[in-house]
């Protein structure tokens, strides 16, 4: 899977931001055609998205351009412009406020069909759904099923919040009067539980006092804690918060490792299932855990520090 650990937002109508937002050591970048362009600027704003994915160096990013929702009179123009004219160099489209999955099916019939006419590999780019409606919630199972190319689901919170009439203005944030747990839980792991019944990534939304470094910090735990892949970034200030939320420790990262080595070794060496490292056993359950933890630290550019010696096991 392609690391999302932080997720950078970029306005299409703004060639500063376009250029700046290469320079930025995020894992992937989103080109909006939606809510940060006004209605006016929206052909402008496609053609400097196709410009700046085929003129500019997005080495090691991961190429999202977000496409306006299918309410709209603009999207089928998006996914036209966007993917004829830069479809060789786009790694994702993001379809906003899901609704039900036969969104996500007319995006990809459509991307099939440009796909075909122009000549390019067909399924190769992928989908990324944006979760922003009780309705999209109640269907969220349905939607991350829809379609082989879908490969994300986005929590997008402000949207979400005006739905279901949450009583608050500050997104990312208890709504006041909420005192007891998370008023977000319940929402972060339906997504969770979605995305993970069908093998795709879960990124949580922005947190929009992009001030506030320590706030953002703490959201982003909150997301990092129940299994969450990534975090939408706002501002530079955010980056080097969500990507070192969203990756493991150095001392995490070697001991995955080392479960995966000794777990390997002593099940085709010695044929044991169930062995000692160090003080810690470890069977196939601390297998299965240990790969997680050491993809995300291979997709974060960790190196390991420690290496496996049969005699530390037993």
């Amino acid at each position: 899977m392609r690391s999302r650990r932080s997720v950078l937002a970029v306005p299409g109508s703004n060639p500063r931001f376009l250029e700046k937002a290469q320079t930025l050591p995020v894992d992937a970048v989103f080109l909006d055609l939606e809510d940060s362009v006004a209605p006016l600027a929206k052909d402008e704003a496609r053609a400097n998205v196709v410009t700046a994915l085929r003129e500019g160096d997005w080495t090691g990013k991961t190429r999202v351009v977000r496409v306006n929702d299918l309410s709209t009179q603009w999207t089928y123009r998006d996914v036209i412009e966007v993917v004829e004219g830069a479809g060789d160099r786009l790694d994702c489209l993001m379809l906003p406020k899901v609704q039900d999955s036969t969104e996500v099916v007319w995006l990809d019939t459509l991307l099939t069909q440009i796909e075909k006419a122009k000549g390019f590999e067909v399924g190769r780019i992928g989908i990324e759904a944006q979760i922003e409606s009780a309705r999209g919630l109640v269907n969220v199972d349905t939607i991350a099923g829809s379609s082989r190319r879908l490969e994300t689901l986005v929590f997008g919170p402000a949207d979400f919040m005006a739905s279901i009439n949450m009583r608050t203005l500050v997104v990312g944030e208890q709504p006041p009067g909420y005192t007891e747990g998370d008023a977000y839980h319940y929402i972060l792991m339906r997504l969770l539980m979605a995305a993970r019944t069908h093998d795709l990534q879960v990124i949580d939304g922005p947190y929009l006092q992009i001030k506030d470094v320590d706030g953002f910090t703490r959201v982003a735990r909150r997301a990092a804690a129940l299994g969450f892949d990534g975090k939408w970034v706002l501002h530079p200030s955010q980056v080097d918060a969500a990507n070192a939320v969203f990756s493991p420790t150095q001392e995490d990262y070697d001991h995955a490792e080392l479960i995966l080595d000794a777990y390997e070794y002593h099940t085709t060496v010695e044929r044991r299932g169930a062995v000692m490292l160090g003080d810690e056993m470890i069977d196939e359950a601390s297998r299965k855990m240990a790969l997680v933890v050491a993809a995300k630290g291979r997709a974060a550019g960790l190196s390991r520090t420690k290496t496996f010696q049969p005699g530390e096991a037993g």
